[in-house]
Parts: C-alpha cells; structure tokens; sequence
C-alpha cells in the first residue's frame, strides 16, 4: 500500500507495516492542543456538539493541556487529514490547534 511522504502518510504506513487491518474500523484519537483547562473545557463543548467524543487532559511532565478526541473509523489518509483541519478551524478562535492523532489498535 503506497501513502503520501508526509507525518500522517508515514504513521499509516507504519500502521500498515505494523499488520493493523485497514478494512476495520479502528479507534482513532485526535489531540487538540489547548492554552489551558479553561480554554479546554469551553472548546470541549464545541467538539462534542460537532460529534466529537471529547476528554481533556493535563501532561504530567510538560503540564500541557490538550483536547483527546476519538472516533470509529477506517484509516483513510484525506479522513484523516480532512478531520484535523476541522478541529483546527473548531479550535483557532480559542487559541487550540490540532496536534496529531494516534490509534488504540484492537
């Protein structure tokens, strides 16, 4: 399977070499990185209102805040990048910006 010579195009194929199945729907998390827990929890709303199952969390060594974002879906390279760059719109105006995503494999 070939994939785009960028971050998200590598992580696939990592993914990919990794035998994860791309025919099944995986539970993929997006991180929205956040100012503070105030900003966190005001934009936690907006994402849960745009369908998003939303948690956020503190790192407890950088004690960076960050939106947690999951959904069910296949991994599909535009999906993926085309829901980044709507939480990156959803989270502009409060100072957030999406910061990758990850996957839970099954």
């Amino acid at each position: 399977m070939k994939f785009p010579n960028d971050a998200d195009g590598e992580a696939l194929q990592s993914l990919y070499k990794d035998g994860v199945n791309f025919k099944k729907q995986q539970s993929v998390e997006f991180f929205v990185a956040v100012p503070d827990q105030t900003t966190g929890e005001k934009l936690s709303v907006v994402l849960k209102e745009e369908g998003f199952n939303c948690f956020l969390e503190q790192d407890d060594e950088t004690d960076e805040w960050a939106c947690c974002c999951s959904k069910r879906m296949l991994l599909n390279y535009n999906e993926l990048v085309n829901i980044q760059k709507k939480l990156n719109n959803l989270s502009k105006p409060h100072g957030g910006y999406s910061d990758g995503w990850g996957v839970f494999v099954d």
